[in-house]
């Protein structure tokens, strides 16, 4: 039995894993593939070889292979953008986009999806990037407190799985922001690309062929719903937009998102876009 660790945020996209590992998938062909659920991001464990594979943004990705983490990108995961809600405190007194401008915005750490497109939204805002304020809270939990303390301003985070606060009137939701790329890729660290790459292989095929069926899946809706605490109709209208892949990102497209991210200054310089790939 080969150990294979692998790391993904607790979210409704990665359920596919989690089925296929507690239906022995993987363990059917030799493979002990142990999943770590990190709601901070993934990027830091690729780096310090915590974990093996990251299910893990585009954007964050992209931008740690930049700065030296040495990780690959073997395929899309989710191929669909992901829609990041602008959340304030309930009881806030902002309303409207316009209202955020030069405000502190609450981020999981630096270098993180949440941090990344507090940029993306500020530039599709034309403000000023050099006013830009962070405050780092770690998780959603740390959000909430930072919110409610009045620390941070606004908080921005994937939007059905910020819903509930929504609706049990924790948060107010003002705006919305869609990732401009696919918004989920698979990363290895290169080290095991090059000594397990029939076992990378392996995962790869297990769960393409459930993702590529997931939504055909009975009462799968119910399921979401029932595990990440959801309404129905949100699970079945996420569901509706968010498309899975089986397929290996593209040069142009990684192009695209270096040149946006230079653009941003969030990275500095661009490389080759076949760096990023096995």
């Amino acid at each position: 039995m080969k150990t294979i660790k692998i790391a993904g945020v607790p979210e409704h996209f990665n359920l596919p894993w989690h089925m296929c590992i507690d239906d022995g998938e993987f363990e059917a062909v030799g493979i002990d593939l142990q999943w770590t659920d990190v709601p901070e991001g993934t990027g830091q464990m690729l780096r310090e070889g915590a974990t093996d594979i990251a299910v893990i943004l585009t954007e964050g990705i992209v931008n740690d292979i930049v700065a030296g983490n040495n990780s690959k990108i073997i395929q899309v995961y989710v191929k669909s953008s992901l829609i990041w809600g602008i959340h304030v405190a309930a009881n806030s007194q902002y309303e409207k986009i316009s209202d955020l401008e030069n405000k502190k915005v609450a981020i999981s750490r630096m270098g993180s999806g949440s941090h990344l497109m507090s940029i993306v939204n500020a530039q599709n805002q034309n403000w000023n990037l050099e006013n830009l304020q962070f405050e780092i809270v770690n998780t959603i939990e740390g959000a909430v407190e930072s919110l409610a303390l009045e620390k941070a301003d606004y908080f921005m985070w994937e939007r059905f799985m910020t819903k509930p606060l929504v609706d049990t009137g924790i948060f107010k939701k003002i705006a919305e922001c869609p990732t401009p790329w696919p918004c989920f890729v698979i990363a290895v660290r290169t080290e095991v690309l090059e000594s397990e790459p029939k076992i990378i292989a392996q995962i790869l095929e297990i769960i393409n062929a459930t993702t590529e069926e997931f939504k055909q899946i009975p009462s799968i809706d119910r399921t979401l719903a029932s595990k990440y605490n959801q309404k129905l109709e949100d699970i079945q209208e996420w569901l509706k937009s968010t498309n899975w892949s089986q397929k290996q990102i593209t040069e142009p497209t990684l192009d695209d998102i270096m040149n946006q991210l230079l653009k941003l200054q969030i990275i500095n310089k661009k490389i080759a876009a076949s760096s990023l790939l096995k």
